[in-house]
């Protein structure tokens, strides 16, 4: 059977010789050639047409972000990135997810440092999900829904929101307190940051439900993630802090390394974080947040499993539904990466809707607004 043919990509001789004498140690994979920047990466992808690269993002000449545009633009590839742990680190993994990288495996330290080898396991991991993803041209670029046509008294110039800073925490706290009767919880792995880049800009101002986010994503990066997209979108997005009341219009992601669910009190419908157990090796696990939403039937709750590899989500979608959620929404095969979750939810027969990711947005506006 012939091996999986991997190009390695960084400007460190050291850290070339590190990555690819950990692949080649796994007898399903070859390293074809290595490149020491983003130009020679784009040429070799295109003249050895390998079927994984790994790509770092700092490099001379042109750096990882910049190859990576040229690689899925003219002869897509899946790529995993190397990303360093500062926050600019987090954030530029970010950006490269949403064009298209399929995952990331971090440094531990700086770009020259053993302690990479603590992460052979997760890169064997991430590489092996890798060739098994869906990259193409054809694959959408993230770009908002059309939100549906407002009132004439409610035209007026775009919103502009502060942007995402300490404080934000006290911006949402101070919005004027709403009556919540609907809720969104949506579900996504690998894949995932460029599926709610279009899904979660798609949704229209003054969204008149929270929306409650699970990524399957490391501690640091949720944060960065939750950022960049409240910097693109029509709503607040924050990430979840223990206790943050829920509010109309602000999306909760779920902060790496927690499990996020929903409890009510007397005064409303409130985020708690806990460090239970990893549910089928994952916290922040989809089955949680969902199976939190079982005891609320007076909530018109809306449920949406988007690209991931495995099953998270699926049980607890159909748990929901079984309850009396008003819909459940899974991404269809035609624009998944990794058509594994939704899936799982469909076997299972659980889905109002099975739609492609670029009418996800559209068909919750719609849903949502139609019962305010």
């Amino acid at each position: 059977m012939s091996k999986i043919r991997v190009l390695v990509v960084d400007d460190s001789v050291f850290m070339r010789k590190i990555i690819t004498d950990m692949i080649q140690e796994d007898a399903r994979f070859e390293v074809v050639d290595t490149a020491k920047n983003g130009l020679e990466a784009v040429d070799k992808t295109k003249r050895l047409n390998p079927d994984v690269i790994t790509l770092d993002i700092e490099m001379p000449e042109m750096n990882g972000l910049e190859a990576l545009k040229r690689i899925m633009a003219e002869h897509p590839v899946p790529v995993i990135m190397l990303s360093s742990l500062t926050e600019e680190g987090a954030k530029e993994t970010i950006a490269a997810l949403e064009l298209g990288a399929i995952d990331f495996v971090r440094k531990p330290s700086g770009s020259i440092s053993l302690d990479l080898f603590k992460v052979k396991s997760l890169l064997m991991e991430k590489l092996s999900i890798a060739i098994q993803t869906r990259v193409s041209r054809a694959m959408p670029a993230p770009r908002p829904a059309p939100a549906p046509a407002p009132n004439r008294a409610s035209i007026s110039a775009p919103v502009m929101k502060p942007p995402v800073s300490a404080g934000s925490k006290e911006l949402i706290d101070s919005m004027p307190a709403s009556r919540i009767d609907k809720l969104v919880a949506i579900g996504t792995s690998t894949g995932g940051p460029r599926a709610l880049q279009q899904v979660v800009t798609g949704l229209s101002e003054k969204f008149p439900a929270p929306i409650l986010i699970v990524q399957h994503m490391p501690p640091n990066f949720t944060k960065s993630l939750a950022n960049r997209l409240d910097a693109t979108s029509r709503i607040r997005v924050i990430e979840a802090s223990d206790g943050d009341r829920l509010r109309n219009g602000v999306a909760y992601i779920a902060p790496g390394g927690w499990h996020m669910i929903v409890k009510r009190d007397d005064a409303g419908y409130k985020v708690r974080l806990t460090k239970d157990d990893p549910r089928s090796g994952h916290r922040p696990s989809v089955d949680m947040l969902f199976e939190s939403l079982l005891p609320f039937r007076e909530l018109k709750r809306h449920i949406v499993l988007m690209t991931g590899m495995g099953s998270d989500g699926a049980k607890g979608m159909q748990a929901l539904r079984q309850a009396g959620a008003v819909s459940t929404i899974a991404e269809s095969s035609e624009t998944c990466v990794v058509y594994g979750m939704p899936r799982a939810a469909a076997e299972l027969n659980c889905l109002t809707h099975q739609l492609p990711l670029y009418q996800i947005a559209a068909k919750l506006n719609e849903l949502v607004q139609s019962q305010s």
